[in-house]
């Protein structure tokens, strides 16, 4: 009989590593589910190490999951931003975790290829050997080595600074919205980092700015305009998803959109705003995240 014990122990690990190479909470679900059926059908007496078999499974799943949806990302409508997760505050004390899971980063490593992003994720964020991560790619350790240092490189040269969520950070959210509230410009303005970015996610169904707007200026009057469009029975929120403070918006008992704040010294460097409904299902639910107990790799 299968022991479905080892699965259920592992489960936040294997998200955690699904969610990291697809930046989709449901398709990183639809991966694990697929995983354990792969698990459930597996002569367990032939499986000597549990975690290391489950990992690869589910990385093969991932890779093979994130070269199909490709094709799609590069024709959704407007911008594309990760499906938010929420997580626990305690996130915050795994910093090399919460930064891996953060908009920025997940949006850095839409830009790296199916194969470059899992030896990323597996290497540098759950500390995985190269021998370990060729055994499960089917690649030998030479390339996966070399393409290692390509992703590393690449990524390092477009990540952003990160601060994770803390009481200080969602101070300056609570501060920041409450100055919307009222209108107050140069308030606004005095939280925004001159090279703000405002990245709004609605999928072609809902109203969302198309492209990104950037500068401390556009940024809070488009904040402002939305707002306006608000209703009185809308109610804020405050919430941790992806490691990052965020507001939830919240009409009718219905979330409604849900913003995720980069802060980085003392100023907002990020607005992640994601209205595309069809990433707000699971958006009620903590989800439990895990690096297995492995370190990362250190230059």
């Amino acid at each position: 009989m299968i022991d479905d014990d080892a699965f259920s122990e592992h489960r936040p690990l294997l998200f955690t590593i699904a969610y990291e190479m697809l930046g989709s909470a449901a398709d990183a679900e639809d991966v694990v589910q697929e995983s354990y059926l792969r698990w459930s059908a597996v002569d367990r007496g032939a499986v000597d190490h549990p975690r290391a078999y489950l990992v690869r499974t589910v990385t093969r799943q991932a890779l093979n999951h994130l070269r199909a949806v490709r094709a799609r990302r590069e024709e959704y409508v407007g911008t594309w931003l990760p499906e938010p997760i929420r997580t626990a505050p305690e996130l915050s004390e795994d910093v090399v975790l919460a930064e891996s899971v953060s908009m920025a980063m997940l949006l850095v490593l839409e830009t790296l290829s199916p194969t470059e992003r899992a030896v990323f994720v597996l290497h540098d964020v759950f500390g995985y050997t190269h021998a370990e991560i060729a055994a499960s790619i089917g690649k030998n350790e030479a390339a996966i080595r070399q393409t290692a240092h390509r992703a590393r490189r690449h990524v390092h040269a477009r990540r952003r600074r990160f601060e994770p969520d803390s009481d200080s950070t969602r101070e300056i959210v609570r501060r920041f919205l409450t100055a919307a509230a009222g209108g107050e410009v140069q308030a606004l303005m005095d939280l925004l980092a001159p090279d703000v970015v405002q990245i709004s996610d609605g999928g072609g169904k809902v109203v969302a700015a198309r492209r990104p707007i950037t500068g401390a200026a556009d940024v809070a009057r488009f904040v402002l305009g939305v707002l306006r469009t608000t209703t009185a029975a809308t109610r804020v929120e405050h919430a941790t998803y992806n490691g990052m403070p965020a507001a939830r918006f919240v009409t009718g008992g219905e979330l409604d959109w849900l913003v995720a704040f980069e802060i980085d010294d003392g100023r907002i460097t990020g607005l992640y705003g994601v209205r595309n409904p069809d990433k707000l299902h699971r958006a009620e639910t903590v989800l439990p995240l895990d690096r297995g107990g492995r370190q990362p790799w250190k230059p």
